[in-house]
């Protein structure tokens, strides 16, 4: 396998015009941590990180940084994207250490159609994508494939069957066993109102109106200022 490089230089400026600025010369601004150094901000090859997240093994790909003094080994940690253009913003890299065994998210992808949608009309549904692992840098998987065509309505696919199929000598997975990744469920359609319970509805009576007392008390005094008004004729 050949090795990737990614060529960095020290970075001094700071703020978003010196950020454009990078952007605008194919270079992205970056941060390089983890292990026995300290934090190295720096500037790093657009096209070439670029090319790493696009690839099969993605952030989990093992490259190395290249600067003027030396070359260290590290992965993406993780990265900044412009939501509009989808142009990358900053990356942060992690040193690694190719003997130390190191913690990481590895994707789940899956194949197949499963029974219980082909059969029995259920929905498949993909619950999470990824599962955290331990391992050497070396033996991360590049991802995990998984066969759904055996799903039935109510079946799951768990974290543990994920652990089933790696050597645990090599590979741990961190994630809870019993966790579901995927599944297939009956179709939720929102109930409609039977004939009879709209019928009822509307029998129901309305709610009476409600006279203002102010209305009475006017009408009670017109009553009362009746037979006055007689007496004083009389």
């Amino acid at each position: 396998m050949d090795q990737i490089i990614v060529e960095a230089a020290s970075r001094d400026t700071r703020g978003k015009n010196a950020a454009r600025r990078l952007r605008t010369a194919g270079h992205v601004p970056a941060t390089l941590y983890g292990g026995k150094g300290g934090a190295q901000s720096l500037q790093v090859n657009t096209k070439q990180v670029s090319a790493i997240l696009r690839s099969a093994t993605g952030h989990n790909t093992i490259f190395k940084v290249k600067t003027q003094s030396d070359e260290q080994p590290a992965i993406v940690k993780d990265w900044q994207v412009d939501p509009v253009t989808g142009n990358l913003l900053h990356v942060d890299m992690l040193r690694i250490a190719m003997d130390v065994r190191m913690r990481v998210k590895v994707p789940v992808h899956v194949f197949g159609e499963p029974q219980g949608v082909k059969l029995q009309g259920g929905v498949f549904e993909m619950v999470i994508r990824e599962v955290e692992v331990e391992c050497l840098p070396a033996d991360i998987p590049t991802e995990f494939s998984m066969d759904i065509s055996g799903l039935m309505m109510g079946m799951q696919i768990r974290a543990s069957d994920v652990q089933a199929k790696v050597d645990p000598a090599k590979v741990k997975v961190l994630t809870d066993p019993t966790r579901v990744l995927a599944h297939v469920v009956a179709l939720r359609v929102e109930e409609e109102k039977t004939p009879e319970a709209a019928a009822a509805e509307a029998a129901t009576p309305a709610e009476p109106e409600v006279i203002k007392k102010g209305k009475k008390d006017e009408e009670g005094e017109e009553g009362e200022a009746a037979p006055a008004e007689k007496e004083k004729k009389k």
